[in-house]
């Protein structure tokens, strides 16, 4: 029977790092999230409040949500991780020099034999792995938005991740009640390279005119059975999320990722989807 770790690390508390402290607590383990003062960190556990409140009124919680809520803590430095920490999974926003260097503080702060993780989406794991002196306990566990209900965890593989890391990795993703997808690092892995090709297309077919965003959706939705439409997507994930990436991959891919001038648009308009309010459609 697999489990999670008994302690479990998550640097970054906003929406992905949140959701990735309320899997791991209510699996069962003890996690410590990182945030960088008071204020957010205080945010970042009313985040996992608010989730876990949700989940108990769906019914798929085992236990009093405040219970579950009680294996969480919250620190304002890295430094404070657990040194026996089983993992730390790193959950900031997709600026590589800023994950490079909380990974290279979280590997100083914790033991040798804690497994370091980043949730990037689409940044080389390979480079970010140049931080750190031991890269053969890194890898990338990419999870999905919302992180407690999504099913899936994209684990990246670099040239130095070892054997027995993966293996962990696969244990703890399968105890998390959620399947995995194993991918070696390339730029976008596997889902965000597809997922972002079909969501700029979707994107250049508005500014295009060819039809409104909830028409591309339903065609998407209705015609290929996906669970929710590209635009309505990018809305949930964000805008300014998926500019980074798109920016990233044109970069390492090419003309096919380059970004709409309608997406450049709306995220310096601020319009960046359902955290703003408006993206290609309005939120409450």
């Amino acid at each position: 029977m697999t489990s999670t770790p008994a302690l479990v690390g998550v640097i970054g508390g906003g929406r992905m790092g949140a959701g990735i402290a309320q899997s791991f607590a209510t699996a069962g383990s003890s996690v410590t999230l990182v945030e960088g003062d008071d204020q957010a960190a205080a945010a970042a556990r009313d985040r996992v409040a608010t989730g876990l409140r949700r989940a108990a009124e769906r019914g798929v919680l085992d236990e009093p949500a405040e219970r579950v809520l009680d294996r969480v803590t919250t620190v304002t430095a890295v430094e404070r991780l657990p040194a026996d920490a089983g993992l730390v999974v790193e959950a900031v926003p997709e600026d590589a020099a800023l994950k490079a260097r909380l990974l290279a503080a979280a590997e100083r702060a914790v033991g040798p034999a804690t497994v370091l993780a980043t949730n990037t989406s689409s940044l080389s794991v390979t480079e970010l792995a140049c931080a750190l002196t031991e890269p053969g306990r890194f890898l990338g566990m990419h999870f999905f938005n919302p992180v407690p209900a999504s099913e899936l965890v994209e684990l990246v593989v670099a040239p130095d991740t070892r054997d027995e890391v993966v293996r962990a990795a696969l244990g703890w993703t399968q105890a998390l009640g959620k399947t995995d997808v194993v991918v070696k690092d390339s730029p976008g892995f596997a889902s965000s390279r597809l997922g972002l090709a079909l969501g700029l297309e979707a994107i250049r077919m508005v500014e295009e005119g060819v039809a409104e965003p909830a028409a591309i959706d339903d065609a998407m939705r209705l015609g290929y059975r996906h669970p929710m439409g590209p635009l309505r997507l990018t809305d949930l994930v964000g805008l300014d999320v998926r500019l980074a990436i798109a920016e990233h991959l044109h970069a390492t891919l090419g003309e096919r990722f380059a970004p709409p001038a309608l997406l450049r648009a709306k995220v310096a308009r601020g319009e960046l989807g359902r955290k703003t309010g408006q993206g290609f459609y309005p939120w409450p």
